[in-house]
């Protein structure tokens, strides 16, 4: 169960990046973009299932045309890539199947 933050500016993930480094934890972030017609696919399915839920983990929902420099942080190139956090590893998925299994939507 997830609880869907889209973020529209590169301060905001920084925030969050900052404050998962001080506090630890687990975070997800899924890097996607309006151009790529299988994330906007991804994208919608996450909605329909999570969108209508109560609170649940936080996944962080990046979009390529409102922040485009936040692609660098984690050398992202195909897409969608889900970018799990956690207190000393970066685990990075865009194998499609692997991405909609982790996110339980496929």
């Amino acid at each position: 169960m997830y609880s869907l933050i889209f973020l529209t500016k590169e301060n905001d993930l920084n925030k969050v990046l900052k404050k998962q480094r001080a506090v630890g934890g687990s975070i997800k972030i899924l890097y996607t973009s309006l151009w790529d017609p299988t994330s906007q696919g991804v994208v919608q399915k996450l909605r329909d299932k999570y969108s209508t839920l109560g609170k649940g983990e936080d996944l962080y929902i990046v979009d390529s045309f409102k922040m485009p420099h936040a692609f660098v942080i984690f050398k992202t190139t195909k897409l969608p890539q889900l970018i799990t956090l956690r207190n000393n590893s970066i685990l990075s998925d865009d194998y499609l199947p692997r991405v909609l299994h982790l996110l339980n939507i496929g």
